[in-house]
């Protein structure tokens, strides 16, 4: 745990209740550290990496907090640098509370579960969407495609891992036939063109999806 977290979680009021129940000794050197511990080290980083979801808290405009769980393929969760996680995020249910709640406050909290080792690894941050701009056009192919060693059969490409809706399945499928792009090439495999079918599209040829 580090400085700038502790600074962030333990308010007055919860200092109180940590002096109360005997737990307050057992934080207060985090707070007097010198380094504020404020990046992702070693540790964080390949516990990031080895994760396939993860839970993210915002805050709505009634003051409520909402929980919503993001999942994909393991690594997913993109490490851009030592104090920036990025991820693609998908259309899910169309409700946009979480969007809707950036917009009003951008303060999250990511909590992420290794469930088999009794692990865990708190995050709180700011968070931005870009959706269409030159920041998600620069980062979309690392963060669609985790792992470029996979084939698309394998789900080298984030909707397909995510494996919610056929919908998504479906798409890809019809690509690959449209072009005739073999499915079980890893993604690294694939000529830069036939890449760019997946990330950005046809341009404008028509490709026909039976769902």
């Amino acid at each position: 745990m580090g400085r700038r977290f502790a600074e962030l979680a333990f308010t007055p009021l919860v200092k109180e209740q940590q002096e109360k129940h005997g737990s307050r000794y057992l934080y207060e050197r985090a707070e007097r550290s010198d380094n504020p511990d404020d990046s992702l080290g070693p540790y964080e980083r390949e516990f990031i990496s080895q994760r396939d979801g993860f839970y993210m808290a915002s805050t709505s405009e009634t003051g409520w907090p909402y929980v919503q769980y993001r999942g994909g393929s393991k690594g997913f969760l993109r490490i851009l640098d030592d104090r920036t996680l990025g991820f693609a995020d998908l259309r899910g249910n169309k409700q946009y509370v979480t969007t809707g709640n950036l917009q009003h406050d951008n303060r999250v909290a990511l909590f992420l579960m290794d469930y088999v080792h009794q692990q865990r690894l708190k995050i709180l941050g700011r968070a931005e969407v870009h959706e269409g701009d030159e920041t998600a056009s620069k980062h979309m192919p690392d963060l669609l495609v985790p792992e470029p060693s996979l084939s698309l059969n394998d789900g080298a490409l984030v909707p397909w891992a995510v494996g919610n809706s056929n919908f998504y399945e479906s798409v890809i499928q019809a690509i690959a036939e449209r072009y005739e792009i073999d499915m079980d090439k890893p993604w690294q495999k694939l000529k830069e063109k036939e890449q760019n079918y997946f990330l950005y599209g046809t341009d404008g040829d028509k490709v026909y999806v039976v769902v």
